[in-house]
């Protein structure tokens, strides 16, 4: 895809629409309602010593406050094996339905990512 900005190449503008596209996820409905649903409660954070929402992590089973949790798309937005194909699959992997995503702990997180990109190599 060519960038309507001269000096952008066309890498810096995918980067760019991705971007825009991620921050769309952060309102999009089946992704919170997925959050909501992992929440276990109130409970004091041990790290801020305040009282903050906990999420089951669907990995590990354990509880964490929210900013040490993450929604993670089941399957991958950008196919392991195939890489990036369309903007129309990625729009479509990126906007799933609810039973696309789940709520991950950022150290399960991580071991996910790593291990999918280690199979992308």
């Amino acid at each position: 895809m060519l960038s309507p900005i001269p000096s952008w190449t066309p890498a810096k503008f995918k980067q760019w629409v991705i971007s825009l596209l991620r921050k769309g996820t952060l309102r999009w409905p089946p992704r919170n309602d997925v959050l909501k649903s992992a929440r276990t409660g109130k409970k004091l954070n041990k790290l801020t010593n305040r009282m903050s929402f906990h999420y089951k992590c669907n990995c590990c089973k354990k509880e964490y406050p929210s900013s040490q949790v993450c929604v993670d798309h089941i399957i991958p937005v950008v196919d392991v094996n195939t890489g990036f194909t369309s903007w129309d699959e990625y729009i479509s992997r990126m906007f799933c339905s609810k039973d696309g995503f789940q709520v991950l702990c950022k150290d399960c997180h991580d071991s996910k990512t790593v291990e999918e990109q280690s199979r992308r190599l």
